[in-house]
């Protein structure tokens, strides 16, 4: 008999010294997956540091002695995943670091998907079980899940952390001592030039720097109005319904009440809105939220004439860039200035952590709004404005949107697959734009019981009927931006097996 000599996984082969990659390791036919596998765990103990540069995949597919092909797949699925970042004659560079994996032992099979985390049925029946109250979405984030479906959610392991730190960096170098002193309320002034170019640019604004209010997003946008539109008569703004839960807890938050208009496959029904007697709107017209409607040519001229009989329009332009299908859609401020309030922000488009946003308000509210900043806070703080600014002007914010929208493409399109796969009959409303996906769904289970379901097999979301004040039909609002297709399909999965589970 012919002894058998057992095979040593870790035996000498082709390979290189470059993290000393040894091509024996991988399996037959996963040569791609075992790179990107080793590849990933030397960026998180940190062997491969922020800012470091990988190896031409010429180069590293000579030592290695693969094909080519292996080392550009496994590179890109570190760029699907937000690792990395390919810049043409700048190579490939390491721009995030995941979390530190367990390393594989010798002969198994490394385990597919995240780790299992779920949240106890008791407590995702609590969290679904009642009107959604003001903390709900404080709640929902503390809610244990190993799949964040969560809307308006951007791909945090994305931010351009070496562009951010080179900017960083320049600005420091110029910064003047007095810089470092109180800055101007209304923002620092080369951030809103900045913001100004880029209006002009991406959202056919034309707007001087001085009418540009910079503020910590939306929400604030949204706080400092309040005394503004009392102090001008104004109790109450009529709402998009469905329209965002949190936009209008913050509205109500300031003692202005928010009646709701309905919103059809054309936008915001302007007679209902006319039916309501508010004398203001919050509008998500370029893509509206959670919906996913572009309000039409018709109807922008019907809110046209709304506003020009003195009727204020608050645009919360909150993710227009990103957009995949479909052609641009200009801002309404760029239509009508005197009577549309617009905001916007970078949390959708660099991360929510910044705090950076504007507001471009009509003449009549810019003092008003000034003293409304100055008196909450003296202004944001001016080292990131002064970064941001530099990201935008040097075009490294345009490049990174270019890299997103690829990105968040591939992103939608597999939870679009995931969703034909596993809840069939599903209609999917929004998919042009944005970072979600609003599903409606047959049968008609109460969107909070399948929320709730989903949440016990550890896939986070939200549920349509949170974003009602009017009657309609149950669905699910599932963000696609933070999670790679691979997860996307598992936890698409587990909202068609919990769908299944209650019928």
């Amino acid at each position: 008999m012919t002894a058998v000599t057992p095979i040593d996984c870790g035996s000498p082969a082709y390979g290189s010294d470059f993290l000393q990659l040894d091509v024996g390791e991988a399996p037959v036919g996963g040569k791609a997956d075992w790179l990107a596998r080793r590849l990933r765990q030397a960026i998180a103990d940190g062997q491969l540091a922020v800012g470091s540069r990988l190896p031409p995949t010429r180069v590293l597919a000579a030592e290695l002695r693969v094909s080519r092909g292996v080392v550009t797949e496994a590179y890109r699925r570190l760029a699907e995943d937000g690792h990395v970042e390919g810049r043409r004659r700048g190579g490939t560079v390491v721009v995030a670091a995941p979390l530190p994996q367990p390393p594989t032992p010798c002969g198994t099979e490394p385990r597919r998907g995240p780790t299992p985390v779920a949240t106890d049925p008791a407590v995702s029946g609590t969290l679904f079980a009642e009107e959604p109250d003001v903390d709900i979405f404080d709640a929902l984030r503390a809610a244990r899940a190993r799949i964040d479906f969560t809307p308006g959610q951007p791909d945090l392991t994305a931010f351009p952390r070496a562009a951010w730190l080179r900017a960083e960096r320049a600005v420091l170098a110029e910064l003047s001592a007095e810089n470092l002193g109180y800055g101007d309320p209304r923002g620092a002034p080369p951030l809103r030039r900045a913001i100004a170019g880029w209006l002009a640019s991406n959202r056919g604004i034309r707007v001087d720097p001085e009418e540009v209010l910079v503020v910590a997003g939306t929400a604030q946008a949204l706080t400092l109005l309040h005394p503004v539109l009392r102090a001008d008569g104004v109790d109450s703004v009529a709402v998009e319904d469905p329209g965002s839960l949190g936009a209008r807890q913050h509205l109500q938050n300031g003692a202005l009440t928010t009646p709701p208009v309905l919103v059809d496959d054309d936008g915001v029904r302007v007679d209902a809105l006319r039916a309501t007697g508010a004398r203001a709107v919050l509008l998500t017209p370029a893509h509206q939220f959670p919906t996913g409607v572009v309000t039409s040519g018709e109807r922008r001229r019907e809110l046209l004439l709304w506003a020009k009989d003195g009727g204020l329009i608050m645009e919360d332009d909150y993710d227009a860039e990103h957009r995949y299908d479909r052609p641009p859609v200009p801002a309404l401020r760029a239509l009508l200035a005197d009577q549309v309030c617009y905001m916007g922000s970078v949390s959708k488009l660099l991360a929510p952590a910044l705090r950076i946003g504007w507001v471009v308000p009509p003449p009549r509210y810019r003092e008003a709004l000034t003293d409304a900043k100055r008196f909450t806070d003296l202004g944001n703080a001016v080292l990131p404005q002064l970064v941001l600014a530099r990201l935008m002007h040097s075009g490294d914010l345009e490049r990174h949107l270019q890299l997103l929208r690829g990105r968040h493409r591939r992103r939608r399109d597999a939870m679009i697959d995931a969703i034909a796969e596993h809840l069939p009959g599903a209609v999917v409303h929004g998919a042009a734009a944005g970072l979600h996906l609003t599903v409606t769904y047959v049968p008609e289970v109460a969107d909070t019981a399948l929320a709730a379901a989903a949440l016990t097999r550890g896939v986070k979301c939200q549920p349509l009927s949170w974003h009602r004040q009017l009657p309609g039909r149950p669905g699910l609002v599932l963000g696609y931006a933070a999670s790679p297709p691979g997860v996307i399909a598992e936890g698409v999965k587990a909202i068609g097996d919990a769908l299944r589970e209650l019928v």
